[in-house]
């Protein structure tokens, strides 16, 4: 790899070429300000704050576009650039509201720091607001437009991480604002709900739409049985918002701080994610073996990939998986086995569920498949960093609460193929291990699938099962799945086989671990850091392959009868519909 060799600051630093000044600072512990950069888009020098002097330059450059030469002299912090960079903050907050204590992002805002940083306590320029209507018609996610400070970060992930384009930059000059394509609501555009958006906004601008007031009615109404369930990725997460390094397994404090805000039963969506193996997989070996029904077979656990598909690939619906997420699988047997076992009335029987997306906000009543028990199975769906604000809000000292690890075992007891859902080729990976099982009553040699594990957009691996070839693929970030479904249009048009037989799609980079609701500041590191910790949780485990779960035996024998049978059908199975892309 060709390098170069500079100086910043004095300091001699050597990069790979095509590193920009602001990454190749940091090599020699600099850090440049930047409001609009994110490592996980293309710069685009949007808020000026990172100008630099390079030597010999009759100009100021930006350095989050700028690369690194060789033999260049860069000065990147001195009185001149101080002020420069305070004036552009202080301009970018003249247009900016001071509500910062009522702001979903006060304490966790990248204005607010850099407001901070630079000592600001005077507003030399008068406000300029503007008078604009908050959206929160998707009921996942709030746009509040007046926050906005125009760095793009939403348009760079909805329309090229994504591939959706549900956002852009409307009007021109100081009109310029940030609105769903064709200036509809954010409900009626192509919106998918991944909350990427909220995810990578460096204010307050968009975020969640938050049920945690529900929540804590609930939770005070003595007439309601409060359950919840927690994701795979929520116990690598959470601990962030507590100081604790990304990845840090967190199962056990959770399972207490969760009984500490009155829950009456804790479940894990991890026993879910084993439901929904036993399903999905049968559903494969079904199709790979038995020819009932298209190839390739492709996931339907994430809800921003099934309205993704609705809006834009109808044609795959025929492929797509009929199993409900492990979050929809748990809430139906929370008001349905749970209740009859425990002698309650499903009506009285209150599900939460805590997930790392804002778009299970949505899936919860999407259709009336989500309300199989005869209610509404899930009730209210919060995200982790709603969690985090519930633990802190109740006087919780989470760092201190000792470990919990009883989770209420009818909807609980997990193993580790549950736990692997969280990261990009998990689902995939636990079915390969329960379909090789269904195959030939043998466990795969190894359990670790490391073809299909990683950050890659897309991910193809070819396993041998029972003498035949099983050919996979797995996708994450939205713009990533077309690649993988023109392959199998192409092939499909010519009358050929079908490249793959079985399809893993996540909306988020990384899976879940990346999901829009999970703490705010997620980089491929922390996204490889919070993976890491789902893998030791798997590793741990006693029961690594869903169908070797004990409490999931029980509950085909007790209750469901068998994978893909009339009961499951009825309580774990859902349907799909084509929809507008623009809902008017």
């Amino acid at each position: 790899m060709k390098t170069v060799h500079l100086t910043i600051n004095g300091l001699p630093v050597e990069v790979p070429e095509g590193t920009t000044i602001l990454n190749a600072a940091r090599h020699v512990q600099v850090k440049i300000p930047s409001l609009c950069y994110h490592p996980d888009l293309p710069a685009w020098a949007a808020c000026g704050i990172c100008v630099v002097k390079v030597k010999g330059f009759n100009k100021l450059v930006r350095a989050c576009v700028a690369p690194a030469a060789e033999g260049q002299d860069v000065t990147t912090h001195d009185p001149e650039l101080y002020a420069i960079r305070r004036t552009v903050i202080q301009l970018i907050l003249s247009t900016h509201p001071d509500d910062c204590l009522q702001c979903p992002r006060n304490n966790n805002c990248e204005l607010q720091r850099l407001a901070a940083e630079f000592g600001i306590r005077q507003a030399p320029y008068g406000k300029r607001l503007r008078d604009l209507p908050e959206d929160d018609t998707t009921g996942s996610l709030i746009l509040n437009p007046e926050k906005c400070i125009l760095c793009g970060r939403c348009v760079a992930v909805c329309q090229q991480m994504q591939g959706v384009w549900a956002l852009e930059f409307i009007g021109r000059g100081e009109n310029t604002r940030i609105a769903p394509a064709a200036d509809v609501t954010l409900h009626e555009s192509p919106c998918i709900k991944c909350g990427q958006c909220s995810a990578h906004c460096p204010v307050g601008a968009i975020y969640e739409h938050s049920h945690a007031k529900e929540v804590y009615a609930a939770l005070a109404d003595t007439t309601k049985h409060c359950v919840v369930q927690i994701a795979p990725s929520v116990r690598v997460a959470l601990g962030e918002d507590f100081g604790y390094a990304p990845g840090t397994l967190l199962t056990g404090k959770i399972y207490s701080a969760l009984r500490r805000l009155g829950f009456n039963a804790v479940f894990d969506t991890n026993f879910g994610a084993d439901l929904t193996i036993m399903e999905e997989g049968s559903e494969f070996v079904e199709r790979f073996v038995h020819g009932k029904g298209d190839l390739p077979l492709i996931t339907s656990c994430c809800p921003s990939w099934t309205d993704y598909m609705e809006k834009f690939a109808p044609d795959f619906i025929p492929n797509f998986s009929s199993a409900k997420s492990p979050q929809a699988m748990v809430g139906a047997l929370a008001k349905t086995y749970y209740a009859r076992r425990m002698g309650l009335d499903p009506q009285d029987v209150f599900v939460v569920s805590i997930m790392p997306c804002t778009a299970k906000k949505f899936e919860i009543q999407r259709s009336e498949e989500m309300s199989s028990s005869g209610q509404q199975d899930i009730d209210y769906s919060l995200t982790t960093r709603e969690l985090c604000r519930m633990i802190k809000s109740a006087g919780i000292d989470f760092p201190n609460l000792p470990d919990d690890e009883r989770v209420d075992s009818v909807l609980g007891d997990y193993s580790g193929a549950g736990t692997i859902f969280g990261v990009t080729g998990g689902v995939m990976e636990a079915a390969l291990r329960t379909a090789h099982w269904a195959l030939t009553k043998e466990r795969l040699p190894s359990m670790e699938l490391t073809a299909i594990r990683g950050l890659d957009g897309v991910k193809e691996a070819a396993l041998q099962v029972a003498g035949k070839d099983v050919r996979v693929a797995v996708a994450h970030s939205m713009a990533n799945i077309e690649k993988v479904l023109d392959r199998v249009r192409v092939a499909r048009d010519a009358g050929q086989e079908t490249p793959y037989h079985f399809i893993e799609v996540m909306a988020c980079r990384g899976g879940c671990v990346g999901g829009g609701g999970q703490p705010y500041g997620a980089t491929d590191v922390i996204r490889n850091q919070r993976a890491a910790g789902i893998y030791r949780d798997d590793k741990k485990s006693e029961f690594r392959c869903s169908h070797e779960n004990p409490m999931i035996q029980k509950l085909y024998q007790d209750f469901l009868g068998a994978p893909l049978g009339p009961k499951s059908h009825e309580l774990l199975h859902t349907g799909y519909q084509q929809r507008q892309k623009y809902n008017f």
